[in-house]
């Protein structure tokens, strides 16, 4: 199939993320002399901003309405985030490209650069992911863990409002009272009382606001209802809205803090014919293909969905895929885990193998539970959802 020309409407979710990830496909396609034009569509995911996803019915809540207009042909292709794609979908539907993947693992936000084992005992960390609450419960079982929604700026944003909010107004109140009574002080730009009038800073109220930067100073105007000590978002989330400089984080090692199946990579989807072929040969990338492959062939035949907290990360290593899964139950108490290196040519066997061990060692049981929980709301509480792991 010849490419020049050929025009290719693109489907996208609205949300600033989902048109850079969509965006970057579309140059990618139009490196290969594709013409590309990016379409918005809304998705039930969309719509109940405020439910935890879990409560939607069913992992595709931001993938279905993407699809169901390529099914129809009102569009050509999809741009999905992996982790979002439920394991099953139509015959006629296929993953016809998959980029090269962005970091895969999660990361810590804190607004000081805190580490987890730094975070004080009761620490608030914000995630609505089922996976991400289980494994941060595993290392402390000692943390509160929240709900935490909204697309990645907001998430940010809703992390600093308090911290940074707070920072400002002592400035302000310093300033206030210097003026009150005349005098200047010993500037020290320090938490300590400088004076026994009060705190003295190094920088005016004016002076912090302009050294913030642009995502700190929208949070001074976000008013928000929990005060997060630490946030936990997927890396290649930040990196690609660029704020991975704005705000300080800790990678958390993916041996322990286990990735959702397929994050950090994209996926095109088309109709079976010439343009998904064309697609493929014109953005596919081969290690990322293989090694998202085993991950969601583990995640399919376990058959967790987004009820269960389930980790799938694989690493190709030379002739060799190594993956490591972590299934858990939604408290963090109980897991079954395995670490196994499976043979690059027969990846897709050899991951349902290791599902199926795994399922025999107890990780259909610990499934059924999550199952149960997240069938009855009531029972699972608050936070208990996922956000799309």
């Amino acid at each position: 199939m010849s490419t020049r020309g050929r025009h290719v409407r693109l489907a996208t979710r609205g949300s600033e993320l989902a048109r850079r990830q969509a965006t970057t496909v579309k140059e990618h396609l139009e490196d290969r002399r594709f013409e590309v034009s990016l379409v918005e569509v809304e998705t039930e995911g969309d719509r109940v901003r405020d439910e935890l996803i879990h409560r939607l019915g069913k992992k595709g809540a931001f993938v279905r309405s993407l699809d169901e207009r390529v099914l129809n042909g009102d569009l050509d292709a999809a741009v999905h985030s992996m982790k979002d794609m439920p394991t099953e979908s139509p015959a006629e539907l296929l993953v016809a490209g998959v980029p090269d993947r962005a970091r895969p693992g999660d990361l810590l936000l804190t607004p000081e650069g805190t580490s987890l084992a730094e975070l004080p005992g009761g620490a608030t960390v914000g995630t609505s992911s089922l996976r991400r609450k289980a494994q941060l419960l595993a290392t402390r079982s000692d943390l509160e863990v929240e709900p935490l929604r909204g697309n990645v700026d907001t998430r940010v944003e809703k992390l600093l409002a308090p911290h940074r909010q707070r920072d400002h107004q002592r400035r302000l109140e310093a300033e206030e009272s210097e003026g009150e009574d005349g005098s200047d002080g010993d500037e020290s730009d320090s938490d300590d009382e400088g004076s026994e009038d009060g705190p003295t800073f190094e920088r005016t109220a004016q002076e912090y606001f302009e050294d913030l930067s642009p995502i700190e100073q929208r949070a001074l105007e976000r008013e928000v209802d929990i005060e997060y000590d630490a946030i936990v978002l997927a890396a290649a989330g930040l990196d690609r809205m660029g704020l991975d400089g704005q705000i300080t984080s800790q990678e958390l090692p993916p041996a322990e803090f286990v990735p959702s199946p397929g994050q950090g990579a994209l996926a095109v989807t088309a109709q079976e014919g010439d343009l998904a072929r064309a697609i493929n040969d014109a953005i596919d990338h081969p290690r990322t293909r293989t090694e998202t492959t085993v991950e969601r062939v583990v995640l399919e035949e376990l058959g967790g969905g987004c009820i269960a907290p389930i980790g799938a990360h694989a690493v190709i290593q030379g002739e060799y895929v190594h993956a490591t899964v972590r299934v858990q139950d939604t408290a963090g108490t109980e897991e079954v885990s395995a670490n196994r290196d499976l043979p690059v040519e027969e990846h897709p066997a050899a991951a349902r193998d290791l599902a199926a061990d795994l399922r025999e060692r107890g990780a259909a049981e610990l499934i059924d539970a999550a199952r149960e929980t997240q069938e009855d709301p009531a029972a699972a509480g608050p936070g208990e959802g996922d956000t799309l792991g």
